[in-house]
């Protein structure tokens, strides 16, 4: 019966619905995560009459079709790429991007990857890094005599040495913004890479060009939202539950249609 693999489709697309809700949620306190959600399609059609075609000799048309459907597949687990609330740290290398852009971040290989994470820390050189020691984008090196660190809204980094009555500027942390955010592929530890879908990165200065500002001593935290997270839960589970009792019902008709031979 037909029934049994629709809605078997049916539950495997809430697996996986739960599946990207229980990411969401387990991270909750990731800085500058994302959240996630499971789109979702209809099947092909049997088309057993078709909408539209002749009805007798006489011409007349079809104003209704039979289409039975095939189920459900999952297209993708677009991210939506909002801002997150900005939360104090007290921090100085701490960084949070209130708009558009991604912190630029050079991998070991040479290659760049992206994020919305600016907890950054100094490597044994003074050297701003990211949590995986990675550097970031353009290379900020802090002298070891150095002291009061201050990031202004466009990123320009100064700081205070020995000898100096004004404040030294060491140089300025770039932003890069996409055609396409949700076009980037996640590759965990918070980064990102650029993708054919994504467009080409597009490197500039915050608070410029539209570009969003960088606030220093803060984080931006995750954007899922709780309540909404547990109503989709919620939801999930009793569209799986109802599929499920469709594979039942269909079962008990079988059973049924089968007893009549005996």
């Amino acid at each position: 019966m037909r029934a049994l693999y629709t809605s078997a489709t049916g539950m495997a697309a809430q697996e996986l619905n739960v599946q990207v809700i229980s990411n969401n949620i387990a991270n909750l306190r990731t800085t500058g995560y994302k959240k996630q959600r499971a789109a979702f399609q209809d099947l092909i059609y049997q088309h057993v009459r078709r909408v539209g075609a002749q009805a007798s000799d006489q011409g007349t048309i079809l104003p209704v079709g039979i289409d039975i459907g095939g189920g459900v597949k999952t297209v993708g687990t677009p991210r939506l790429m909002t801002q997150g609330t900005l939360s104090p740290t007290g921090n100085d290398l701490d960084i949070a991007i209130r708009g558009e852009g991604y912190f630029k971040i050079q991998m070991p290989d040479g290659t760049y990857t992206y994020t919305r994470d600016g907890s950054f820390q100094m490597d044994a050189q003074g050297r701003v890094v990211n949590a995986q020691g990675n550097l970031l984008q353009p290379t900020i090196t802090i002298p070891q005599n150095a002291s009061g660190i201050t990031i202004n809204a466009q990123g320009q980094v100064s700081v205070n040495v020995p000898g100096s009555t004004t404040p030294t500027v060491l140089g300025q942390i770039g932003l890069t913004r996409f055609v396409n955010k949700a076009g980037l592929q996640p590759i965990g530890d918070n980064l990102f890479t650029e993708t054919p879908a994504s467009g080409p990165p597009q490197d500039g200065v915050a608070n410029l060009d539209g570009f969003g500002d960088m606030q220093q001593g803060n984080l931006e935290q995750a954007n899922v939202e709780v309540v909404s997270e547990i109503s989709d839960l919620i939801a999930a589970q009793r569209a799986y539950e109802m599929n499920a009792k469709v594979i039942s019902a269909a079962d008990q008709m079988m059973q049924s249609t089968a007893n009549l031979f005996r």
